[in-house]
């Protein structure tokens, strides 16, 4: 006998189990067929995040090579990065990822029964990333000191050793990654998950503290400069968009969405 399953476009991601389940008079016989991973599919004309154009489904989605930007304005600095995102036990390790979150910790059910929500996923995986939260997060930042007892942010090329190396140590976060890392990685889960995703390199990149948009430096009477704001620019910053529509905002906001798994500020 051949079945066909037929789910609906916005079901909830992630691992199912198939159960046959007949009824003969009032006897009732149950039996296990197996498992089944349903994910995001951006062929789907009904998918939050469906994407109409073929050439860019097989690069947002499907690639698992890229190039990432980083360096200066006056030097620009193309580095490959391997995503890998069809490699053995990705999928195991990404879909390990949700469950290990805050978000499931705090309430399972709640978190689950939103799963069908790319922005809700983009949060969650924005925030597993980083281990910052203690939370089991992938990988920890470090910008200054030495690198020598961990691995220094530089040498990485690819996600999939990364992921390898938080699932064989535990889920302890690995050490260390900085902004292009934590965006590799990223773009690595939601492409694995079905969200389209690619990385986004800014140079001068402004980073402000005290969401007042504006970059504060202060001075005194003389004009000396005063040690005492915080804001900063740094010389490039590397974060990830993925493809989805926003029905919370309007049509105006359908595509491309900013998620920075860069731990800069606390979450929320």
């Amino acid at each position: 006998t051949n079945f066909t399953i037929s789910s609906p476009a916005n079901a909830v991601i992630g691992r199912y189990n198939l159960i046959l389940q007949v009824t003969s008079g009032n006897k009732i016989f149950s039996r296990f067929l197996g498992q089944f991973v349903l994910l995001f599919n951006p062929w789907c004309q009904g998918d939050d995040v469906y994407m109409a154009n073929e050439n860019e489904r097989q690069e947002y989605v499907l690639n698992e090579n890229g190039i990432m930007f980083v360096g200066n304005a006056k030097y620009i600095e193309a580095r490959g990065w391997y995503y890998g995102q069809f490699q053995d036990d990705m999928l195991n390790i990404c879909l390990t990822m949700l469950d290990l979150s805050l978000y499931y910790r705090q309430d399972p059910a709640i978190d689950v029964s939103r799963r069908g929500d790319p922005k809700y996923v983009g949060r969650v995986i924005s925030s597993m990333i980083n281990g910052n939260d203690n939370d089991n997060g992938v990988l920890l930042g470090k910008w200054q000191g030495s690198f020598h007892s961990h691995e220094n942010p530089s040498r990485w090329d690819g996600s999939v050793v990364i992921l390898q190396k938080w699932r064989q140590d535990n889920y302890k976060p690995v050490q260390y990654g900085q902004c292009w890392v934590f965006a590799g990685v990223m773009c690595t889960v939601l492409r694995c998950l079905g969200i389209p995703t690619r990385l986004i390199s800014n140079f001068n990149s402004a980073h402000d503290v005290d969401r007042n948009l504006s970059i504060d430096k202060y001075y005194d009477s003389s004009g000396k400069s005063l040690n005492i704001g915080k804001d900063s620019t740094w010389d490039y910053h590397v974060w990830n968009e993925s493809w989805f529509v926003r029905p919370d905002l309007g049509t105006l906001y359908n595509g491309w969405q900013v998620l920075d798994a860069t731990p800069q500020e606390q979450s929320k």
